[in-house]
């Protein structure tokens, strides 16, 4: 093995390389700038410019503050965004800002980069609370609120959450009752368990909120609303009359953040605080909407607030992509045990185990990357009003929650992944795996629920199936789901037309023979989602003519089925975007390895789900065998081309922050390397011991 050589790249990274990882002259090479700006999408100059800002020692993360150091240092990094205007895209022109929705995304998700605590307190001044002031209340609220809010005059809450409801929103228990002769609404928490919890800026700096409750007029409930509330007194930051709070403490991350909790009795404010925009109150109590379903009303009113989970996404997307930075420049330098030689030791990455661990991400992460350039690209249609149909706006809502918990598991598996590859070194705070993992833990659980946000696409799922068999009998289902492949039926899928699956190949079971072509797997990964889906609704095939006990035991039954055909979906919609992403790269050597890339992670989901395939008779025992070996066979071809992968991400130091990807580990290696060399070639080294067993064997002989 011969000694690593920097090179430069288009992060300005230090490239630690071997000869026998460099590609040979047949080996195609990696357009790294090209793939670079691929990879930061439509939004790629605002990217930069965020990543300008990440960059700056001023917004990064201080380890190993208080956390009362951390809150202070975090809320004056906001007005830093501010006056660098980093945070104003989204909102109207008027008011200074420039309407690009999804820019905003794009930019302030890097922020991630320099600190998670940054990334989602911006995110709750003006991702939620402002977000929620624009896009749920009138022109006159924006004019009157915006303003401050987007100078940081008006530190605000997001109010929603509540100990007793996570998830389940319409079952919050704070009321919001009108009182006709005062033309007022009050604002209470009836009980312990309905006071708002986990609620950034709640604990010090927040001087207003936009609550969420339940609006009662004239004695009847029209469901969960929301309403501008003012917390504080902004001189004395003291608490207004009737409101009350508490500090949530310290968490297991995101502790720049104050989270915390807030109770409402007999808070009144003005009718006009109501953010009215989809429901309002007259001045006699009369409520009316332009949308008279309850449910459709109370869906289109969270739904103007998908963005926290588009940008959730996008921020796991790119903490994976620091860490495989980190991780992967420190395989090529590090090196453990003599393998190949007597004299010098492996660098790691070329053990198949630690391409295994580290490739196999890097796919996942590619896949998710593409995935959330076509999700911000749907959000921006929608909010920018290019296609802003009912239909648009669930198709959003659906995608959002099939990407988000994906792209946020991943993230901490791979952050845990890396950590791990790292040894001892990946434990160290100064390299930033174990505080990115803690900080971005809550984001499975935050702004949805993962496992609650894969029902909701399981729902979608089965909506679209019912549609496709509307008039089937059970015994047209069950022959659908015994013998798939008898049929050409279209499906869905929740959010777009998968080809007939069997059209092209007659069988899934001949599709199976080319595991390694492109249409071979999407047969595999598409039938997995229809059959999964086609199960589970025969299965629960007039469950809306039971009575509603017995109809929630058979959908409780099959929850688990339900929301691992979620996941299918989901999983299978990142390959989608992985392939279609292909046919837009021009340089032949850029495709072909970023075509292995492609086969690694649909391959790696077909492994993942083997016992499926095997099950339900899509693989036989013979052919599943092969795919551990055709994964094995594609990480020796992407093994010259990682470090590549990598740079292509584009962080550069300012935003790796990790000692270990500094290149200081090479010129460890090197050091050591060239001593033991030089001790070799001089003769001076002490004997080795086991050389004079084996020399005294054979000489007894």
């Amino acid at each position: 093995m011969t000694e690593v050589v920097d090179r430069a790249s288009s992060a300005n990274q230090p490239s630690g390389r071997d000869d026998a990882a460099t590609p040979s002259a047949a080996e195609p090479v990696v357009d790294v700038a090209a793939l670079g700006e691929q990879l930061l999408g439509k939004w790629a100059h605002i990217r930069h410019q965020a990543r300008a800002v990440a960059g700056n020692p001023a917004v990064q993360k201080i380890e190993g503050l208080h956390h009362t150091e951390h809150r202070a240092r975090v809320f004056e990094q906001l007005k830093f965004l501010v006056d660098n205007n980093t945070v104003h895209r989204a909102f109207p022109t008027r008011l200074g800002g420039s309407d690009d929705h999804g820019g905003n995304i794009a930019g302030f998700e890097e922020i991630v980069t320099a600190d998670p605590s940054l990334q989602i307190k911006a995110g709750v001044q003006w991702g939620l609370f402002g977000s929620a002031v624009m896009h749920l209340g009138t022109v006159e609220h924006q004019d009157k609120w915006l303003p401050g809010i987007m100078s940081l005059e008006i530190p605000g809450c997001f109010a929603m959450t509540e100990t007793g409801h996570g998830s389940d929103v319409a079952s919050i228990a704070t009321t919001a009752t009108y009182d006709e002769a005062s033309q007022e609404f009050v604002i209470n928490t009836p009980f312990r368990a309905a006071w708002k919890d986990y609620i950034g800026n709640a604990a010090n700096d927040g001087l207003a909120a936009v609550v969420f409750a339940q609006l009662i007029t004239k004695n009847v409930n029209h469901g969960v609303h929301a309403f501008y509330v003012e917390l504080r007194d902004p001189a004395t930051k003291e608490f207004l009359p009737g409101i009350g709070g508490e500090d949530d403490g310290i968490k297991g991350g995101l502790n720049g953040i104050d989270n915390g909790r807030l109770h409402f009795a007999n808070v009144r404010i003005p009718r006009t605080n109501l953010l009215n925009r989809y429901g309002d109150v007259a001045v006699d109590g009369t409520y009316s909407s332009t949308i008279e379903s309850p449910g459709r009303r109370f869906f289109t009113m969270l739904g103007t607030l998908v963005q926290g989970r588009v940008s959730l996404d996008g921020a796991a997307v790119a903490a994976s992509k620091v860490a495989l930075k980190t991780a992967i420049q420190y395989a090529t330098e590090r090196r453990q045990f003599n393998a190949s030689s007597s004299t010098d030791e492996e660098v790691l990455l070329d053990y198949q185990r630690h391409q295994r661990r580290l490739f196999t991400r890097l796919a996942t992460t590619y896949a998710a990357s593409f995935a959330h350039e076509q999700l911000l690209q749907k959000f921006d249609d929608v909010f920018s009003g290019a296609h802003d149909t009912d239909a648009d706006r669930q198709d959003l809502e659906t995608l959002a929650a099939a990407l988000k918990p994906l792209s946020t598991w991943h993230a901490l598996d791979t952050l845990q992944e890396c950590r791990e590859a790292c040894g001892g070194a990946g434990f160290l705070i100064e390299n930033r795996f174990a505080s990115l993992r803690a900080d971005l833990d809550v984001y499975v659980t935050f702004e949805g629920d993962n496992t609650v946000l894969l029902q909701l696409v399981a729902k979608r799922l089965l909506a679209d199936y019912a549609k496709e068999f509307r008039s089937a009998d059970f015994g047209v289902l069950a022959r659908y789901v015994v013998d798939q492949a008898a049929g050409v039926a279209l499906h869905r899928t929740g959010l777009r037309q998968v080809a007939q699956f069997v059209a092209d190949t007659g069988s899934v079971q001949k599709a199976a023979l080319a595991l390694r072509d492109e249409e071979g797997q999407r047969t595999l990964l598409a039938d997995r989602v229809q059959s999964m889906v086609a199960e589970v609704g025969a299965a629960l095939k007039g469950a809306n003519k039971l009575p509603q006990h017995q109809a929630a035991a058979l959908f409780n039954q099959h929850q688990h089925e339900l929301i691992e055909a979620a996941q299918a979906h989901a999983e299978l919609l990142q390959w989608e975007a992985f392939t279609e992403a292909l046919g837009h790269v021009s340089d032949e050597g850029t495709k072909r390895v970023l075509t292995w890339l492609r086969d690694l992670f649909g391959l790696s989901l077909i492994e993942k789900h083997l016992s499926w395939y095997l099950m339900n008779g899509r693989l036989s025992m013979q052919r599943g065998r092969t795919v551990g070996t055709y994964i094995n066979r594609l990480l020796v071809k992407i093994r010259p081309h990682a470090v590549d992968l990598v740079d292509a991400f584009g962080y550069g130091p300012e935003h790796l922050r990790a000692s270990i990807a500094s290149g200081a580990e090479a010129v460890r290696q090197d050091e050591a390397r060239e001593h033991f060399s030089e001790q070799r070639a001089s003769g001076s080294g002490p004997a080795d011991e086991k050389t004079l067993l084996a020399l005294k064997v054979r000489k007894s002989r």
